[in-house]
């Protein structure tokens, strides 16, 4: 459990470092890059000890799809309420088909 909160608190970072600028498209580019950048070592603050905490719990392909899982939800929250964007149907449809590869990771075959 404590992996999964790592993650997610990783992923919040890691979405407004990599789309909190697009509200800001009248910056420069370089400013953007650096704010950014420095969001993103508050990621790696998380995401560092996320998979070193969970690796033995679970394996590198298990933790890697657990963060994009993660992502997708996070991603989706922020698109919305931050963004303000509206997830379409077939956004929706294709995320679904992404979570559904969670199975396929996870199943012991």
């Amino acid at each position: 459990m404590k992996t999964i909160l790592l993650l997610c608190c990783s992923n919040i970072f890691m979405t407004f470092a990599w789309y909190g600028h697009l509200k800001f498209r009248s910056s420069p580019l370089w400013l953007a890059i650096l704010v950014s950048w420095l969001i993103a070592f508050f990621e790696y603050c998380f995401q560092v000890p996320a998979n070193r905490i969970g690796y033995g719990e679970f394996n590198a392909a298990q933790l890697k799809t657990i963060q994009e899982v993660i992502t997708l939800i996070v991603f989706s929250i922020f698109s919305i309420t931050y963004l303000k964007q509206d997830l379409k149907w077939n956004v929706i449809v294709g995320f679904m088909f992404m979570i559904v590869a969670v199975f396929f990771v996870f199943k012991k075959w």
